[in-house]
């Protein structure tokens, strides 16, 4: 029988924000990593001779994720007493969690734990989801927020960040942002294309002025207050242009692969993905 791949298994792409998050934290460090799932982030940061701490409550991805970790803890990231788990660790070089936030109730809560845990020197890294994608703006003038199996409106997703709520969210745990990277993708290359479409040519002109409206995720490293240097502001960094050729969900940068992908829903799509990873064939 075929095996059943976890949800949130995958192979990371390059320029993805799995592959943005391992490229922050760095090599030989040891790290706190939060919600890993079934590891696919973790995989590579023991590839970088990293040593990880994991926090994860689904019981099938602690199965998967144990063999590639120092340790892993059942525990639930909304119950504010969570950091008890690791209070008799050593500190942490680095908290890694990548698109783990958006799933908390609570995610401000979460982030105030996080300066406590760290060595001397160290730094935060994560992932978020960006809420205000122009796909998604599509999707609310269409009177359609559909929740999909994963994306930006994953029904597992409980809070929705645009820029300056990730600004804040720093700011509020008492971090500050030292660095930012962006995973770029238009509209066609979503998962939302279909509604995309749809708009007038007007409400596509008018939406092309949307500064951030082509940012799908945000990759950001922070620090404590207190650590030299100036932090910086999210509204106000630049924002790479879009790799025209490049369409995501396995298109492996063929634009005709691309485009007709785009037309598929993204139930569909996953089923896809899914039955040709059981077959070995990772798109």
């Amino acid at each position: 029988m075929a095996k059943q791949l976890h949800k949130y298994e995958y192979g990371v792409k390059a320029n993805s924000a799995p592959s943005i998050v391992v490229h922050m934290v760095g090599a030989n460090r040891r790290v706190l990593e939060l919600g890993p799932g079934p590891g696919m982030i973790t995989r590579l940061l023991k590839g970088n001779n990293c040593r990880v701490v994991a926090l994860e409550l689904d019981e099938k991805a602690i199965e998967l994720v144990a063999p590639h970790c120092e340790s892993v803890h059942s525990c639930d990231l909304n119950n504010p007493m969570w950091p008890e788990i690791v209070k008799d660790s050593d500190k942490f070089d680095v908290i890694v969690a990548g698109d783990v936030l958006e799933h908390l109730y609570d995610p401000w809560q979460t982030m105030s734990k996080l300066e406590a845990l760290l060595a001397d020197g160290g730094y935060v890294v994560l992932s978020l989801p960006h809420v205000g994608h122009n796909a998604v703006i599509a999707c609310l003038l269409a009177s359609d927020f559909g929740y999909q199996p994963w994306g930006l409106l994953d029904k597992t997703h409980i809070r929705f960040f645009c820029i300056k709520n990730m600004q804040q969210l720093f700011n509020d745990a008492g971090l500050k942002i030292i660095e930012v990277d962006y995973v770029i993708k238009t509209p066609e290359q979503t998962e939302f294309a279909r509604q995309w479409r749809k708009l007038s040519s007007d409400t596509k002109l008018a939406l092309g002025s949307n500064k951030f409206g082509t940012v799908y995720q945000v990759v950001i490293k922070a620090v404590p207050n207190a650590a030299p240097g100036n932090g910086l502001q999210l509204s106000a960094q630049s924002v790479p242009p879009p790799i025209a050729s490049s369409f995501s969900n396995g298109a492996k940068g063929n634009p005709v692969l691309g485009f007709l992908i785009s037309f598929l829903s993204l139930n569909t799509r996953h089923r896809i993905a899914q039955f040709l990873a059981r077959k070995g064939i990772r798109l």
